[in-house]
């Protein structure tokens, strides 16, 4: 296995977390969502650092909308307030942003579309680290809307199996974003949770009991010794 081959390009991380660091504390779960918010920050600059270009965080997911309306009320009040006081900061350091998800939902408030659409406008040149992020976003929803464009784009056409294979993920919505290397989750849970489950199937998983707001670059450092010494065959072996 030769270092192209172990070098980590994308990072996917499920943040998990929050809400059990602020029960710990006897703090209300807004604080852990904030708390995880400097977790956030601490990783971007590490993934600078460590020249990985690619890194994707399950923010906000389809099944998020069954939580509490207060909670619920507070991320996307979270999610516009991170990028306005942030957005600068993050774009001097040269990170572009992408918004993957459902974004036409007409339960997202329409302040939070319109700071997304100017975010991504502005770091748009920016090439530093490429974050996505995961928000309103269900991997069956994402497979569920590329089954039916293929099959919209191709009724007059007998697609075989191959051709099926080889077009499927430019269907998806950003099919320029490469499958990750590493997916992350902290806070003890091992499952996916409906998160890239189609650009996955060759990813290493790694599980953490470390809650996301006590995330540093020391644990990342280690997360990325463990993955770099990960046989990785593609099936091959």
């Amino acid at each position: 296995m030769n270092k192209k081959e172990k070098s980590l390009k994308h990072l996917a991380i499920i943040m998990d977390g929050n809400g059990r660091w602020a029960l710990n504390k006897e703090l209300p779960r807004t604080s852990g969502h904030a708390e995880g918010e400097h977790s956030l920050s601490r990783t971007i600059d590490w993934a600078i650092i460590n020249k990985i270009k690619w890194l994707t965080v399950y923010a906000f997911s389809t099944e998020n909308w069954l939580r509490s309306s207060d909670e619920v009320d507070y991320l996307m009040f979270f999610n516009r307030d991170i990028l306005t006081r942030r957005r600068d900061e993050f774009n001097d350091k040269g990170v572009k942003f992408r918004f993957l998800g459902d974004l036409s939902d007409p339960k997202i408030p329409h302040e939070n579309k319109t700071l997304m659409k100017e975010t991504e406008e502005i770091t748009k040149n920016n090439s530093n680290l490429n974050l996505v992020f995961a928000f309103n976003y269900g991997s069956h929803n994402e497979i569920h809307s590329a089954v039916m464009d293929l099959h919209n784009n191709n009724l007059e056409k007998v697609l075989s199996l191959e051709e099926i294979t080889d077009s499927f993920y430019s269907y998806f919505q950003y099919p320029d974003i490469p499958y990750p290397d590493l997916l992350l989750r902290t806070a003890g849970e091992k499952r996916i949770s409906n998160f890239l489950l189609y650009q996955l199937a060759y990813t290493e998983l790694i599980f953490i009991d470390t809650l996301w707001p006590d995330v540093n670059q020391d644990i990342l450092d280690n997360v990325l010794l463990e993955f770099k010494s990960r046989n990785r065959t593609y099936g091959k072996n």
